[in-house]
């Protein structure tokens, strides 16, 4: 007699089963606020994404956390650009500014990128001279900046940069200014993916030369990730993440079998353009994409996802 695996896939007994399961504590919202805007901008490239203006930022929140959704992820867009990312550590900054309205407001957790990229006049991660990126020089105004946004009242600060010993230098800082229980949630192992092209569009952070392959990862590398995850461990990480997501389950999988940490996955901007393209086409189905790529991601061994689908898979898991 040979086995019967069709038994257990039918009626609800499949849903009683089921390894994976999917709910709105695992999702975080990615949310763009602009300081020069004062209504929201449609991102064309991100059909149903805006950038908000501070005035709205928290409502915006609000409804996002009314849906079950625990946490979302800050980017900003200042109205002033430098060669030293001023605006990222200013304390009246768009994004120390839009923390303290959204914290005044919501009981929700708040995660802010720490990044300079959307500050700088070059569209770079670092400190730039002679057309190369800097790493040690960047490291401080990166501290400076993450302690500013725990200053504002951040749960969570995310660098994101990619240069060699950051989550150390901001452990460092937060430690020194009394900011010793700040999460830090790296971007370890960010490879250098052409999946963010609409970001760009979004955050203003396209680069005015050259491109980010001497500070992202290749996308060839896998046991290259697993390095970067277990240094930025033992630098002070509490929670790793994988940039993309859909593209690097192996990573994935690999990281939290080897590490077992908290581990997000961000299933990046890319991923979220090319099914709103699709489906738009009639191509295929959008629920039924998105919630099979959301399992995919969470089987592969993520515990959070940042999607631009967070609110849609909230409705539907409804």
């Amino acid at each position: 007699m040979f086995p019967r695996m069709r038994r257990l896939r039918q009626t609800k007994v499949r849903d009683m089963i089921r390894e994976t399961t999917l709910t709105t504590k695992d999702l975080i919202y990615p949310m763009f606020v602009d300081e020069r805007s004062t209504k929201p901008v449609p991102i064309k490239s991100m059909p149903g994404q805006f950038r908000f203006p501070l005035t709205s930022i928290a409502d915006e929140v609000k409804a996002v956390s009314d849906l079950g959704i625990l946490a979302i992820i800050l980017f900003g867009i200042p109205s002033h650009k430098d060669e030293i990312g001023s605006s990222a550590y200013d304390p009246d900054g768009i994004i120390q500014r839009a923390v303290r309205t959204i914290k005044d407001e919501v009981d929700i957790v708040v995660i802010t990128d720490v990044c300079l990229c959307e500050y700088m006049t070059h569209g770079h991660c670092g400190v730039v001279e002679n057309g190369k990126v800097l790493n040690d020089p960047t490291l401080e105004i990166l501290a400076k900046t993450a302690v500013s946004h725990a200053e504002a009242g951040a749960d969570v600060v995310a660098p994101s940069g990619m240069m060699d010993g950051m989550v150390d230098a901001i452990r460092t800082a937060l430690d020194d200014d009394g900011f010793s229980d700040m999460i830090i949630m790296s971007y370890a192992a960010k490879y250098a993916s052409s999946f963010y092209a609409p970001f760009r569009e979004a955050a203003e952070s396209g680069y005015a030369f050259g491109d980010r392959r001497s500070y992202q990862m290749d996308p060839s590398n896998s046991d290259e990730a697993l390095r970067e995850v277990s240094l930025d461990i033992q630098e002070g990480a509490d929670i790793i993440m994988v940039k993309p997501a859909l593209p690097y389950l192996d990573i994935i999988y690999r990281v939290k079998t080897e590490f077992g940490v908290p581990l997000a996955a961000y299933n990046v901007s890319g991923e979220y353009a090319m099914v709103k393209a699709a489906a738009e086409k009639g191509w295929l189905d959008e629920k039924e994409v998105v919630m099979e790529s959301m399992l995919a991601i969470k089987r592969a061994g993520a515990d959070l996802i940042l999607t631009y689908f967070a609110k849609e898979v909230a409705e539907w898991l409804r």
